[in-house]
């Protein structure tokens, strides 16, 4: 076990003495340094002989060695010892802690959801009052009162609650050391911590018959070379043509992942959560590929498309989208569509109209389903390439109503039959 003795070592330009503790483990030595001085009256043959100080440092030394005495730090260098004496019983800043963790996600690559996190610590430090929350402070009760603020937030009610149960157990797993004794958080507040459910998103999905109307609808005009309405009618074009690809992944394509008329990709928002990296193929249909010329990247970079050289990341590219869409839809005089209007509508026609399953639908979109198994199978992707050519060919080359048209039609030839002449 570490010894420890009080003692001074280099006098000052002003005549005092700081006073440190020394400490000595396993023949290696270290001094902790107090917040007493001494001056010369206070020493006899370089000992401190100060009343006060000798106190206040006899004091310290018995903290120090009741602390180790709970553990056993036999085994432990100098530097552990050290920092478990000066920090084991320190309130530690769970503000601090979250940052740190968050840099580390952005420098794993995952940086869209740091922006999550980076938003759930702002509220939940915005509800506090500080942005120095210490993890004392996070007790249930602070943590239930919180997420009771959140209410009426349809997903973050959700989602911040879980991003920052994330943080504080990563903390956990870091800074406690069950094995060792050491414990630098003390609690667990989450068993009484009760996370509701996120709203049910509402369904973005539009029929066929409205998308023909959209794509068919002439552009407004525009004094701009490259209309804002413009690039996002495409881009909803290709999102419902591919698949319902997400605008990252458009964003992202490089030139290596086009070959043959067929993109490959992993998928941005799960990679990272799939054993197989949410990897998927899709043909590219003849009906799109004018905008794949359209917007096909002549610069001498990797990017498949020019998106990069109008939008700096793929959240601009996506919010920009978006603009250009509530544009369109205004002028229309029509509800506001987005991005994902466009891939929920895919997987509404592929199950409704194109007659395929939800397995059938999840595969398609690349969703994370029987990852076991995929890891097991060479996957061949011409199911997927088949579906999405029978919604594009169901949506712009066929007259056929929609399933929802059919059945308000029925239901009104049924009501028309009943009614007295």
């Amino acid at each position: 076990m570490a010894t420890f003795k009080a003692c001074v070592r280099k006098q000052r330009a002003d005549g005092l003495w700081p006073v440190y503790i020394r400490v000595t483990q396993n023949r290696k030595v270290g001094y902790l340094r107090t917040d007493k001085m001494v001056n010369n009256k206070g020493l006899a043959g370089g000992e401190i002989i100060d009343p006060y100080v000798m106190r206040y440092c006899i004091d310290r030394i018995i903290d120090y060695t009741e602390r180790l005495n709970r553990i056993d730090s036999a085994n432990w260098t100098l530097q552990e010892v050290m920092e478990y004496l000066l920090n084991g019983d320190e309130d530690v800043s769970f503000s601090a802690y979250a940052r740190v963790h968050i840099d580390k996600m952005i420098n794993a690559g995952q940086e869209r959801n740091a922006k999550n996190y980076k938003l759930a610590v702002r509220s939940i430090e915005e509800y506090a009052g500080s942005n120095e929350l210490t993890f004392s402070r996070m007790t249930s009760t602070f943590l239930n009162a919180w997420i009771s603020s959140l209410a009426e937030m349809k997903r973050r009610k959700e989602m911040y609650p879980v991003c920052i149960r994330q943080i504080y157990k990563a903390a956990v797993r870091e800074m406690n050391d069950s094995e060792r004794g050491v414990v630098r958080i003390k609690f667990d507040p989450w068993p009484k911590v009760e996370i509701p459910r996120a709203d049910t998103p509402e369904k973005r999905a539009i029929t066929p018959e409205e998308c023909r109307a959209f794509f068919s609808a002439p552009l407004p005009e525009s004094k701009f070379k490259s209309p804002l309405n413009e690039l996002a009618r495409d881009v909803a074009m290709m999102i419902l043509c591919l698949g319902g690809i997400n605008t990252i992944d458009l964003y992202e394509l490089k030139k290596k992942d086009y070959k043959n008329g067929i993109i490959s990709y992993c998928r941005a928002k799960t990679k990272r959560a799939r054993a197989d990296n949410a990897y998927i193929e899709m043909r590219v249909p003849p009906i799109i590929k004018p905008l794949f010329d359209k917007y096909a990247n002549t610069k001498d970079d990797d990017y498949l498309l020019d998106f990069h050289t109008r939008h700096t990341t793929s959240d601009s590219f996506n919010c920009n989208v978006n603009t250009g869409l509530k544009r369109l839809c205004e002028s229309m005089k029509i509800k506001r569509y987005c991005c994902y209007t466009f891939r929920h509508t895919w997987a509404t026609v592929a199950q409704n109209d194109c007659g395929a399953s939800i397995a059938e639908v999840g595969f398609g979109m690349n969703h994370s389903m029987h990852n076991v198994t995929k890891g097991y199978v060479q996957i061949d992707f011409t199911p997927a390439w088949e579906l999405n050519e029978k919604v594009v060919d169901f949506i712009f080359f066929s007259s056929e109503a929609s399933r929802k048209v059919k059945q308000k039609v029925e239901v009104f030839e049924r009501i028309s039959e009943s009614l007295p002449d």
